[in-house]
């Protein structure tokens, strides 16, 4: 998968395994900010009318996306 990326210019952030005989480098700054939308992506899938997306209108779901993520870091 890594070579994959590699040929099409990307850069990946996939760490190995911790007990792989020769340890993959990665950016580690990069693979924290990764995190950090991973989860919030987490976050916005636990409501359902985000993961479902019920709105037919593009900015109907963009309004309840907002929503979603200030409510869900603000509690």
């Amino acid at each position: 998968m890594r070579e994959a990326l590699a040929e099409r210019g990307i850069k990946s952030c996939i760490p190995g395994r911790a007990k792989r005989k020769e340890p993959i480098i990665y950016d580690t700054e990069l693979y924290k900010s990764r995190n950090l939308i991973e989860r919030l992506f987490g976050r916005l899938k636990d409501w359902r009318r985000i993961a479902t997306r019920y709105d037919r209108c593009a900015h109907t779901f963009f309004s309840a996306i907002c929503i979603a993520a200030t409510v869900s870091f603000w509690l």
